[in-house]
This record gives C-alpha cells, sequence and structure tokens, in this order.
C-alpha cells in the first residue's frame, strides 16, 4: 500500500466517527418526527370522529324538539309541513326533515312532499329505527324527496301516552358535513375519509366528487377489518403514501369509519431537505480533509522521502557529493544528517583510496564495492524506517512517539558506527546508548562481558532489540518502579564447525509481577526480525514471574573477535 493510499485511509478513519454521529442524528430525528406525525394524525382522525358523534347528538336533540310539537304528533300533513319548513331553516347542516308512519309512507317533510308521495320502508335506518325503538344513524342514500347525497338519522315518534305514531328523520347534508370537517385539517395536503358501516365513502377530501357514494377498495376494507384503530404507512385511496390513521365515533355513529391521512413526502419535506443539506456539507467536508491530507502528506512526507529515494539512487549510479538536503529536528531531518554524514565518511574513504592505489583498476573494484555496500545499507535502513512506520501504525500503538523513538534507536547506532567509518562498534558502548537514560536513582544496571567489536549489521539489529528490552521495561518492567534492576551478560563460544557464537541475557529483577501477553504485540515481532531473520540467530523470552528472562544466541562473523578480560560496569 503506497503512502498516499495510507493517508486517504486515515482520512476516512477519522471521518467515520463524524459520519456515525451524523447517521445517529439522523435516525433520531426521523424517529422523532415520524412519533410525532403519527400522534398527530391519530388526534385529527379522533377530532373528525368527534365531530361526527357531535352532529349525531346535534341532530338527535333536535329530532326530539321537533317530536313535541302537536302538529306533528297529529300528523296534520299541512300543520306538520308548515312547522318542518320553519324548523329546517334553523338548522342549515339538515337537508330536511320527515315524518313517516310505521310502515314508510312519508306524512309530511320540510319539502312540502304530498302525503305518501314515496315511502322509506326500504331504507336502513327506517327499519332500523322501528326495530330498535331508538334514535339511529343510516348509511349513505340520496334522499327520495331531495335528491341530494346524505346521511340519515332516525328516532321514534310516540305521543304523550307512549304510543308509536310513526318514524321521526333528518338528513344532513353531506357537502355541508364536508366542509364541516375540513375546518379541523390544518395542512391542505391532509385528506379525510368518512365510510358508512357498508364502507361506502360519505366524505372525502380532497377529490370527494370522484369517491363519495362509491365503496372503499376491497384491499382497504381487508385492511380496517384486520387492523381495526390505529395507525400505519401505507398508500392512500389516491395512490399516494400517507400516515394513515383510523378512528371509530362513538354513540348512534360507532359503525363509521373515520381515516385521516397525511402525506408523507410534505411531512418530512423538511428532514430531507436537511439531510440532502448534511450530506451535501459532509461530502464537501470530506474532500476538503481529503485534499488536505494529499496536499499535507505531498509536503511532509512523500517530498522527503521522495528526496532520501532520489538521493540513494544518486549514491547507487556513483555520485557521492549527493547529499538528501534533509535538516530539522523531526524524524527525517535527523535520519537525512545521519545518512548525509555516512555518504561524507564514504567519499572520504574513496578520495584516501584514490590517492594510496595507484592502479586504476584496484580503485574501480574498491569503488564499485563500497558503492554496492552503500547501496545495501541505504536500502536496509530506508527499508528499516518504512517497516517501523507500517508496523507501529498497523499495531495500534500511538504512532507518533513510538516511531520517533525508534528511529532515535536508530540513530544511535549509526553514531556508533559513524564513529569508526562504519566498521564495527563495541557491543558495550550498544547497550550503554540505551541504558544511560534510565541509570541514576535507585534504578540498578550491571553489565557483564567481554569487550566485542561487533560488525554494522549485528551492531544495528541487537541495538534495535536492546531497545525494545529497555522501552518494555521501563513501561511494564524492572524500570518501571523504584528498586528494580536489570543483569546483562554475554559471552562468545566456539560453535559447530569452528564458528563463534554471541550468547546474551538480559534478566529484570525487582520490578512487578510478569505474565506472557495477550497477544504478540510489534516489540516481540521486531525482537524476532532482528535477531532470527536479521542475524540468523535464535531468541527466546521468558515471562517469568519475577521478571522477563530473554536469551539471545548469534552467529559471529570471522572477523569479530573478543578481546580484553570479562569487566563488569554496574550503577
Amino acid at each position: 500500500m503506497s503512502l498516499t493510499s495510507r493517508i486517504l485511509l486515515l482520512v476516512l478513519l477519522a471521518l467515520a466517527p463524524a459520519l456515525a454521529i451524523q447517521g445517529y442524528n439522523e435516525y433520531a430525528l426521523r424517529a422523532s418526527r415520524d412519533e410525532a406525525v403519527r400522534a398527530d394524525t391519530m388526534a385529527t382522525a379522533r377530532t373528525v370522529a368527534e365531530d361526527l358523534a357531535q352532529v349525531a347528538e346535534t341532530v338527535r336533540q333536535a329530532l326530539n324538539y321537533v317530536a313535541q310539537d302537536p302538529r306533528v304528533l297529529s300528523l296534520d300533513p299541512m300543520g306538520c309541513t308548515d312547522y318542518l319548513r320553519r324548523a329546517l331553516r334553523d338548522s342549515p347542516h339538515l337537508a330536511i326533515i320527515a315524518v313517516t308512519r310505521t310502515d314508510g309512507a312519508v306524512v309530511c317533510n320540510s319539502v312540502g312532499s304530498a302525503p305518501g308521495a314515496y315511502t322509506n320502508a326500504e331504507r336502513a335506518y327506517h327499519r332500523r329505527a322501528v326495530a330498535t325503538d331508538a334514535f339511529v344513524m343510516g348509511t349513505y342514500a340520496r334522499g327520495m324527496a331531495t335528491g341530494r347525497p346524505s346521511l340519515h338519522f332516525a328516532q321514534p315518534l310516540r305521543d304523550a301516552d307512549g304510543r308509536n305514531l310513526g318514524v321521526l328523520a333528518a338528513a344532513v347534508d353531506l357537502d355541508w358535513f364536508a366542509r364541516y370537517l375540513q375546518r379541523n385539517l390544518r395542512l391542505p395536503s391532509t385528506s379525510v375519509t368518512v365510510a358508512d358501516e357498508d364502507r361506502t365513502i360519505m366524505v372525502r377530501y380532497p377529490g370527494g366528487e370522484a369517491w363519495v357514494g362509491k365503496p372503499i377498495p376491497g384491499d382497504r376494507q381487508r385492511l380496517l377489518a384486520d387492523r381495526g384503530e390505529g395507525v400505519r404507512v401505507d398508500l392512500g385511496i389516491d395512490g399516494r403514501e400517507r400516515v394513515l390513521a383510523n378512528a371509530h365515533p362513538t354513540g348512534p355513529a360507532a359503525a363509521a369509519w373515520v381515516t385521516v391521512g397525511r402525506d408523507r413526502e410534505v411531512a418530512y419535506a423538511d428532514i430531507d431537505a436537511a439531510t440532502r443539506r448534511g450530506v451535501v456539507l459532509i461530502v464537501l467536508g470530506a474532500a476538503g480533509a481529503v485534499a488536505a491530507a494529499l496536499l499535507a502528506g505531498r509536503q511532509f512526507i512523500r517530498r522527503p522521502f521522495d528526496r532520501l529515494l532520489r538521493t540513494a539512487s544518486a549514491w547507487q549510479s556513483g555520485d557521492l557529493a549527493a547529499r538528501t538536503g534533509l535538516d530539522g529536528p523531526d524524524e527525517f531531518g535527523r535520519l537525512g544528517n545521519k545518512l548525509d554524514g555516512m555518504a561524507t565518511t564514504l567519499q572520504r574513504n574513496v578520495a584516501e583510496l584514490r590517492d594510496e592505489v595507484s592502479n586504476g583498476r584496484a580503485l574501480q573494484e574498491r569503488q564499485v564495492i563500497m558503492l554496492h555496500e552503500l547501496n545495501h545499507r541505504v536500502k536496509n535502513t530506508l527499508a528499516t524506517v518504512q517497516a517501523l512506520a507500517r508496523q507501529s501504525a498497523r499495531g495500534g500503538e500511538a504512532p507518533g512517539e513510538r516511531l520517533e523513538a525508534r528511529i532515535l534507536a536508530l540513530s544511535k547506532t549509526h553514531d556508533l558506527l559513524t564513529k569508526d567509518d562504519w566498521s564495527s562498534a563495541l557491543l558495550r558502548d550498544v547497550l550503554e546508548g540505551e541504558i544511560g537514560p534510565y541509570r541514576g536513582g535507585d534504578t540498578r544496571f550491571v553489565l557483564t562481558g567481554p569487550d566485542l567489536d561487533l560488525p554494522p549489521r549485528h551492531v544495528l539489529s541487537l541495538g534495535m532489540t536492546v531497545h525494545e528490552l529497555v522501552t518494555n521495561a521501563a513501561k511494564y518492567g524492572a524500570l518501571s518502579v523504584s528498586g528494580g534492576g536489570v543483569l546483562v551478560a554475554w559471552g562468545v563460544v566456539d560453535g559447530e564447525g569452528g564458528t563463534r557464537r554471541l550468547r546474551m541475557s538480559w534478566v529484570e529483577h525487582g520490578g512487578p509481577p510478569t505474565a506472557p501477553p495477550g497477544r504478540r504485540g510489534f516489540g516481540t515481532r521486531l525482537i524476532n526480525a532482528s535477531i532470527e531473520r536479521e542475524l540468523d540467530g535464535n531468541v527466546t523470552l521468558d515471562f517469568d514471574r519475577t521478571g522477563l528472562r530473554c536469551a539471545l544466541d548469534v552467529p559471529l562473523p570471522v572477523i569479530s573477535a573478543a578481546f580484553l578480560s570479562p569487566a563488569t560496569a554496574s550503577q
């Protein structure tokens, strides 16, 4: 994966919480709006149902008042007709008031029909009033005398002695009723449907002309029967998606159905607009973040890295005068300084060789060897830095601090090698370079072993290994508490085939109890890679309860040798 791809991945990871928060806010906002719309729709449906029940109660009271008039009780056609006409003028919501005999024949009505001009015997409200002997509501019908769509109410007509004289009926004008119900619809997009017990539509808004007098579609009737009162999101009879609420009136009108619908698109228009704005802002913010990350990555990461690669390519082609030009307190600056210093030393050595060797061919051969060595070391160093950066990011560590510490440890070993023109360094100096910052107080280090000159490859790998051990001890081991200490011992033994091997042990004591870690961290992987892969050695990590024990077994090249007598340094 390229550096640019990793930068973009980090940006996406940084944006992930913001996207999650935006998604949760969107969900919460829609859930809150959905609950409010459902509650408001149900409240409106119940209000319309109460209005229907109130209309029925108003008609009942009007019929009770009419039933007390002597001209009505006498069944006198002329007197009854005159009275009913005057009573109708005081009730603008009624289309007609009529008195019929129990057999349904009309006696008188408010429009002046002749006695016996028509009969209501087949009308449901007439039969029900006679059968139940109570005030009842009928179904949708066109009036016999008026010809207008109406909703009829009826009750028995009795004299003072309680004898049944006939049926007193009144019809509510459905056009007036539709206008009456619309006053409770606060939003123009709200629909209302009122159906009788036969599921015939009596009131429909909007588009009443096309629906009044027609039955509710069969699939809607099944939904009403299955679900009863309540709220759901479904397609209305006009095909638009709505939040639909069903309710029953109370009293004589209880068999009717009231359905109120809120247009879902209109109800959520502001939420949808806010969502679109949020998406646009997130896209713009993400694009800005990606652009800023690409520019910053190009300026602070890719450019220094490209300069290192270009300089390494120049050295590889034989231009030892090329320099990285990197300088500063950051990691790339320090690494560039060290590499430039190394190139300067190699350039000086080449010049000296040219002065010493008169044979042009020999000089050329030595130059080729040194250039190959330089190329090999630079590539190894850059590969080590790249591996440290990649593994630190993958391991879940704080990449800045741990990466800087490891590059500093690498720089220290470069310093030791630069002092001797990258020929060798003492093992004791490598150890002192890493444990020096932790000396003092009651922390005790014991170093015991012969002075041992190591080649560059061993210095770099053992330096990184000791750095990881010291860092682990300072964070979790013997150096993390007062009174802890570390014993480091090494020696050289003869191996098979006349080879010589370095054996070194790291023993912590006086620290907190240790236990094997739950997972294999980057430090452990780095130690194993440095010893086993780079040096073809063996490493053993023992998480003893009294402290970490690490044993290293590394083959030495023929040129490495132990000299002087064993020495012990302690503090």
